[in-house]
C-alpha cells in the first residue's frame, strides 16, 4: 500500500499547480499621424517639402560660405538639420568628403551604415541617404547635389541620449520625412 500511496501523493502535488508559462514579449505602440507635406519657400537657393508636422521653417543661420535651416519637430524631440552651400572653385570633392566623414564619425557607436543611392534626373538632384543603426548620436544622415553649383546636406539628431530601441519608431518615422525633402528638392537658378 505504501508503494501506491506515495506515486499518488506525488502526482496530486505536482499536478496542483500551474506551469508557469513566460509572458509574451509586450511592445510600446507609437501611432504617428499621417504625414502631410508643403512646400517651403525661403530665401535660399533651393526648395524642398516638408511635414506639416514640423514647426514652420522661419530662421535662416548664415556664415561664410555656409547657410542653414533647422526642421524642427518638438513632439519626436528631433531636428533635421539641412546645410547648403555652393558648388565653387572645384570645391565639389572635398563637400562630398566632409558630408561623408560626418557620417563615418558615428562608426564608433553604429551598429551598421547603410547607404542608398538617390537620384532625380528630372531636377538634376544627386545624393546618397545613410542609415545609421545602434546607439549612434545621429540615426540618419544625407547629401544633395547637381555637380555643379548647389551642394544640401542633412543630419537628424533627437534631443535625447542615443537608445536606437527607444526611437527607431521616430527615427523610421522622419526617414520618411528626409526621403522626401531628397526627393523635393529643387534648384533656383
Amino acid at each position: 500500500m505504501k508503494s501506491i500511496v506515495l506515486p499518488i501523493l506525488s502526482l496530486l502535488f505536482l499536478g496542483c499547480g500551474d506551469d508557469p508559462l513566460p509572458k509574451p514579449k509586450g511592445y510600446l505602440r507609437l501611432e504617428y499621424p499621417e504625414a502631410k507635406y508643403e512646400k517651403v519657400a525661403i530665401p535660399l537657393p533651393f526648395t524642398f517639402e516638408k511635414n506639416k508636422l514640423s514647426e514652420p521653417v522661419k530662421e535662416i543661420k548664415t556664415s561664410a560660405n555656409t547657410k542653414g535651416v533647422d526642421v524642427k519637430y518638438p513632439s519626436l524631440k528631433a531636428t533635421i538639420y539641412l546645410t547648403y552651400k555652393a558648388v565653387e572653385n572645384n570645391n565639389l570633392e572635398s563637400l562630398l568628403r566632409d558630408a561623408q566623414n560626418l557620417t563615418q564619425k558615428h562608426t564608433i557607436k553604429a551598429d551598421e551604415i547603410s547607404s542608398n543611392f538617390f537620384e532625380n534626373e528630372e531636377e538634376k538632384v544627386y545624393g546618397m541617404l545613410y542609415e545609421i543603426g545602434g546607439d549612434a548620436a545621429s540615426q540618419s544622415q544625407f547629401y544633395v547635389t547637381d555637380s555643379i553649383n548647389h551642394f544640401l546636406s542633412g543630419s537628424l539628431y533627437f534631443y535625447t541620449k542615443p537608445n536606437y530601441d527607444s526611437i527607431y519608431p521616430a527615427s523610421e518615422y522622419l526617414k520618411k520625412d528626409i526621403k522626401r525633402i531628397m526627393e523635393s528638392v529643387s534648384w533656383k537658378q
